[in-house]
């Protein structure tokens, strides 16, 4: 990282965020502009990472393979830990034909507070999973400061056959210092298309006109944990067995949660106090979910356990 990183990593929490939302760039504001674009293919020795391109501080090292060499775990590293104003991170993985890939993160996300600029702090997931193959993203939590201006969007395309399972935890504020999200703007988008046919589409607005869904029962009812579990697609086959199961996980979690069908796609929802009570829902559902979809057991990486 460079001084002039650093030195806008540092200074940015003392200053108050403007309230324009979109403004230019000026002076001498950094800009990080980093992508990683990873291209996993199957050989005779399994799922492997066959290109890795990357600009700025974005980066994986080698895969891991505890489950065997047909499906390869690998953990994304951003070494800043956060986006400040002006940086964009673009993360693209490319799976060929009968592959299986799990990406995860070693720490949680960060989305630091605003500069002056209000430049967008943004970042793009897009995950090209072909046929037979399958998709897992797993990330620890992301939280976002309060007068963060961000931008997380995350766009799966799945070609026939092909399967997903993945999490967004999302940290509103910085609860433990009893700091809100009174202030700052953050959308949100997931979105699933099957051979280009759109599946499963989720957005989220947080900004000064829109605020009041903190509070609103219909809403995220006063807590600052979100969490979206999305998997599929399943087939015509009952999956009312799973449902209830993980239905039971939710009512034994004390937490605001719930699992609905949206097409092919299993939905699970919470909202908590705690992202680390929101992960262990997730991992439970996952291992029930796993089994069904896929015709794996699962196989939690090691770096959840560290």
């Amino acid at each position: 990282m460079n001084n002039k990183h650093n030195l806008a990593l540092a200074e940015q929490y003392d200053q108050k965020p403007l309230p324009e939302t979109n403004m230019p760039v000026t002076g001498e504001a950094s800009h990080w502009h980093a992508f990683l674009t990873l291209g996993f293919s199957q050989t005779t020795r399994g799922t492997v990472l066959k290109t890795c391109d990357h600009k700025g501080p974005l980066y994986v090292q080698k895969p891991f393979y505890p489950e065997g060499r047909d499906t390869a775990h690998v953990y994304l590293l951003h070494p800043p830990g956060g986006l400040v104003s002006g940086d964009r991170l673009t993360i693209t993985a490319n799976l060929a034909e009968n592959t299986h890939v799990l990406i995860t993160t070693p720490g949680a996300g960060r989305v630091y507070r605003a500069r002056k600029d209000k430049t967008l702090q943004h970042q793009i997931t897009q995950l090209n999973v072909a046929e037979n193959s399958l998709m897992e993203w797993l990330p620890q939590e992301t939280i976002l400061y309060p007068n963060a201006h961000t931008r997380l969007e995350n766009c799966i395309d799945l070609a026939d056959n092909a399967k997903f399972i993945g999490w967004e935890i999302t940290c509103f504020g910085l609860p433990a210092n009893k700091e809100d999200f009174g202030e700052g703007h953050a959308e949100q988008g997931f979105q699933i298309r099957q051979n280009g046919r759109l599946k499963v589409r989720e957005r989220l607005v947080i900004d000064d006109s829109s605020r009041a869904v903190f509070t609103a029962k219909a809403g995220l009812d006063g807590k600052p944990i979100n969490g979206l579990m999305i998997a599929g697609p399943f087939d015509s086959v009952n999956q009312d067995d799973l449902i209830n199961s993980l239905r039971h996980h939710c009512t034994q979690h004390g937490s605001l949660s719930g699992v609905s069908m949206v097409g092919e796609y299993i939905l699970v929802r919470s909202l908590h106090d705690d992202s680390e009570q929101v992960k262990q829902l997730f991992i439970q559902c996952w291992r029930d979910i796993r089994p069904t979809l896929i015709n794996k057991e699962s196989n939690e990486p090691r770096i959840w356990s560290t």
